[in-house]
């Protein structure tokens, strides 16, 4: 049940080398017993892609969430797979319910090239060498780290960004088409740079734009923020009224859309939003985590963010205001079309991760407590 709280105005406290990829240090510990009843968990997203044509394929980033899924897409297709990487992860995990043996093959196969991207003589030396038919940018936030990239491969046949939805300029008009005017002075301005200098040199390109990407591994604590709350059995703190609307993307989908845009003359020049089909409220979404965990519908608090000086600390995984987008141009355009609806992408999220007790970032309860601390709660 909803409630608000009435908030008392409170006092502000003030090396160059190729290497073959290394050994994980990930735990695949069976699947915890949920405490709560529900419907038996049936994997989805397996990674099925159709073949093509064979290429030498660069990832900038890979080792972690979009790109570990990506990897596994493009050995999959046959592709050799190169992930570049300041090497301070291990370069593959075996992900959470995968084989054995299917992991020993894909980590035979991955090869590591070992650097800084910021190092741009180091990228434009090791790149222009080994020669890559397509780049995957997963992990590029300026422009500045992609034209080295440019420069040591000219006959590239196509680079693949991964750009962000939160270029958009905020607006009263949605869902976000990728024709939307965009913010030049967004945190996500440097992807909206990137996107300008790949069609100021004339590249073959393809952007994609997701909203909130959510799944197993991920290391933003979007999902997990819930998942940590609802177990703990807490209230869930909301800002305002919980009726804004927003929208979540299912990674293995997101790796589904890279595939396709590869090799694809549609594709060519053209920006793609990505995420899930259904958009959902603030509220809506804790109790779909709730659904997805198999724990009862939790309680939830409303709240108003500028009675609090939370410090640097982030109180809520969201920006609070409506930010959703459309995916129509990529199901139309590429046939592109995501698996997952909302609650069983989270319900795949839990059982592979959360549920097996492994998560990014410890529980942290500090700024719920400053909200639930404050006197008088009444029934909304």
């Amino acid at each position: 049940m909803a409630k608000m709280v009435v908030l008392q105005q409170p006092t502000k406290q003030p090396s160059i080398s190729l290497l073959p990829s290394s050994l994980s240090d990930f735990n695949g510990t069976k699947l915890c017993q949920i405490q709560y009843k529900r419907k038996v968990w049936q994997p989805k997203g397996a990674l099925h892609v159709s073949a093509s044509s064979t290429k030498k394929i660069l990832i900038m980033g890979g080792t972690r969430f979009i790109g570990v899924f990506l990897s596994r897409l493009l050995v999959k297709e046959g592709h050799q797979v190169t992930l570049f990487t300041r090497g301070k992860a291990p370069v593959t995990q075996q992900l959470p319910g995968e084989s054995d043996s299917d992991y020993s093959n894909f980590k035979s196969q991955i090869l590591h090239l070992k650097g800084d991207r910021k190092d741009f003589d180091f990228v434009k030396s090791s790149l222009s060498a080994e020669g890559y038919d397509v780049v995957y940018d997963i992990n590029g936030r300026e422009a500045d780290e992609v034209e080295p990239i440019l420069d040591a491969l000219p006959n590239l046949e196509q680079f693949i960004y991964c750009s962000s939805a939160g270029v958009y300029l905020k607006s009263d008009l949605l869902p976000h088409c990728e024709t939307d005017a965009v913010d030049p002075k967004s945190r996500h301005k440097g992807k909206l740079n990137t996107e300008s200098l790949l069609e100021s040199r004339d590249v073959n390109y393809t952007s994609i734009r997701p909203v909130y990407i959510y799944g197993p591994l991920n290391y933003n604590p979007v999902e997990e923020w819930f998942f940590h709350r609802l177990k703990a059995g807490r209230p869930i703190p909301i800002p305002n009224s919980g009726n804004q609307i927003t929208q979540l993307g299912h990674v293995k989908d997101l790796a589904t859309a890279f595939i396709q845009v590869l090799g694809n003359e549609k594709a060519s020049k053209q920006v793609f939003n990505i995420s899930g089909e259904k958009y959902v409220t603030f509220d809506g979404l804790a109790k779909a985590c709730a659904k997805a965990g198999g724990f009862p519908e939790p309680e939830i608090v409303h709240y108003n963010p500028k009675d609090f000086d939370f410090g640097k600390k982030k109180a809520f995984p969201f920006r609070d205001q409506h930010f959703f987008a459309s995916v129509e141009k990529a199901k139309h355009v590429l046939g592109w079309k995501p698996e997952f609806d909302l609650v069983e992408g989270l319900t795949d999220s839990y059982n592979l991760d959360f549920g097996r007790g492994t998560f990014r970032k410890e529980a942290d309860f500090s700024t719920d407590d400053l909200i639930l601390g404050k006197s008088l709660v009444l029934q909304a």
